[in-house]
């Protein structure tokens, strides 16, 4: 990972890691990195991720100059050196593990027993396999499966059934809560046919095995999110923070669609890369983009690729956002910006999962999971024919929505003293500056607090009193309401869908995107059942 240094005269005021996708530098607090001085510009440059490397665009009014010489746009060497204001800025890659200071969280297994359907409120609804016993010893009792491969026999197995029988006698096994009956040591019938291979098992069918037999069934419930203390690099112990990595920690564990909502500054792409992370795609590529930052002629090329010649510029092939993430993770961050035409063209690769290059004649299928973000209301930009239904439900499968600042103040200390040992760990800060911390409203969020953090610390250096804060309310746009839906529009969603194919569930699913359990939780969460 690359880093900047910044440097005023001689003095190391502070190193920030380059993640890929976007990085806004600038006076603003909305900027990712905000610096105090007014030689530098509201936005001073821009510094984005490509293919073929880093690039710097000039945005200011006081220039940028790149060793010495000013620019307007270039691509940034190992080494470069950025004058901006009195600023010094080197750009260096690689980044040692040591100079990141990220928190790592380990790899989880993938919850592939259970089907994560949907979130809400408090609860995690998930669709998991269960067996009723309807004949033998355990007449009436019913067992939960909570793993992906269930030995069920005598004594050893999972499910001890009876002592006279091998310990695998047979095995379920569950791939998100879908049912296969693997044929072990013992005979074991399935609907009244022997199992002699492993064959799927519908809900409702009996598993019979000796004088034992079982409905198979599948249960959607929903159950308390656990509480985690933190999750990748995302900190705070307030009671919201703490249910949100429990639901993140869940999310990760599936491959489903993700849709992070939430105010700017509050950690959409941090809490989008520890569920890459912690998922069991954590070893290969995230691929963050900004969707408001591409322009209308460059959009396929930018997310499909390109081939040679294909057209004024393409001198050689290029892989897009798709192929980069091949195997991991796609970030598509300010999805709300994308245009309809884009919308469209989004929309098409992800339900047919197939996509082709510009220029190009060969369907390529890469394997991505796809997890997007904004601040925006995407409901009501439904509603306002703004963004497509369709579009909304395929990228909203799993909601998740991240706090603003100021509904956990309680972790605004603690947040504080992580943001300045990660960036200046020689910085203090003084219990009345803490105490100012809390007091303030936050319109920027996390990202309005690295920021003043980093001002007060260049300008008064490593003790932060109450003195050294500097707040720039007027340099943010006031919140704007965020979510993925309100109750009305996400029942006239589904009402219409359901119009569309004469109540048909499953074409109705299939036209939104979402998994036909997600649509039944949805429908009888919100009381349409009957429809």
């Amino acid at each position: 990972m690359p880093l900047l240094q910044f440097f005023e005269d001689d003095r190391l005021l502070f190193i920030h890691p380059l993640r890929p996708g976007r990085t806004v530098i600038g006076r603003s607090d909305e900027c990712d990195i905000a610096l105090p001085s007014d030689a530098v510009s509201r936005v001073h440059c821009v510094l984005d991720h490509r293919n073929d490397g880093w690039w710097l665009t000039d945005r200011s009014r006081h220039g940028t100059a790149v060793d010495g010489t000013p620019v307007q746009r270039t691509a940034l060497q190992p080494g470069a050196e950025l004058s901006i204001g009195p600023f010094r800025v080197k750009f260096q890659n690689p980044v040692s593990p040591k100079q990141s200071g990220a928190t790592t969280v380990a790899p989880m297994q993938p919850a592939v027993y259970e089907d994560l359907v949907d979130i809400d409120g408090d609860a995690v609804a998930t669709s998991i396999a269960e067996l009723t016993f309807v004949r033998g010893p355990l007449t009436g009792q019913v067992h939960r499966i909570r793993q992906a491969r269930t030995r069920i026999g005598g004594e050893g197995a999972d499910l001890v059934l009876d002592p006279n029988l091998p310990p695998d006698a047979v095995v379920i096994r569950v791939v998100r809560g879908r049912v296969m009956v693997e044929p072990g040591r013992a005979a074991v019938f399935l609907a009244g046919q022997r199992v002699r291979e492993t064959t799927p098992a519908w809900p409702g069918e009996e598993i019979a095995l000796s004088e034992h037999a079982a409905l198979i069934q599948v249960q959607t419930r929903a159950d308390a999110r656990e509480d985690l203390e933190e999750f990748g690099d995302l900190v705070g112990r307030a009671p919201a923070m703490r249910r949100l990595f429990g639901v993140l920690a869940r999310v990760s564990a599936h491959d489903h669609p993700v849709l992070l909502t939430g105010e700017s500054g509050t950690g959409k792409e941090l809490a989008a890369r520890a569920i890459h992370d912690a998922g069991c795609r954590g070893d290969s590529a995230f691929v963050a983009v900004n969707c408001a930052a591409i322009t209308d002629s460059l959009f396929e090329s930018e997310w499909f690729g390109h081939e040679k010649g294909a057209f004024t510029g393409a001198v050689g092939r290029q892989d897009g956002a798709f192929q980069q993430a091949d195997g991991g993770t796609l970030f598509l961050d300010e999805v709300a910006e994308l245009r309809p035409d884009a919308q469209a063209k989004l929309l098409r690769a992800l339900n047919s999962g197939e996509i082709r290059r510009v220029g190009g004649t060969k369907l390529e299928y890469p394997d991505v999971r796809v997890i997007a973000a904004t601040h925006r209301n995407l409901s009501q930009m439904v509603d306002q024919g703004l963004f497509r239904a369709d579009l909304l439900f395929r990228l909203a499968v799993l909601t998740v929505r991240i706090p603003a600042l100021r509904d956990r103040r309680e972790d605004i200390p603690l947040l504080a003293k992580t943001l300045l040992h990660r960036q200046h760990p020689d910085a203090r800060l003084s219990d009345d500056a803490a105490l100012a911390l809390q007091e303030y409203h936050w319109p920027g969020n996390v990202r309005e607090l690295r920021n003043v953090l980093t001002r007060a610390y260049v300008m008064g250096g490593a003790y932060i009193s109450v003195k050294s804060l500097e707040f720039n309310p007027w340099s943010f746009e006031p919140p704007s309401p965020s979510g993925v839906s309100d109750p009305d529009s996400e029942k006239s969603i589904l009402v219409a869908a359901l119009g569309r194919h004469g109540g048909n569930r499953s074409a109705a699913a299939r036209e939104l995107g979402i998994p036909r359990s997600s649509l039944l939780y949805k429908l009888q969460r919100l009381g349409l059942s009957s429809l």
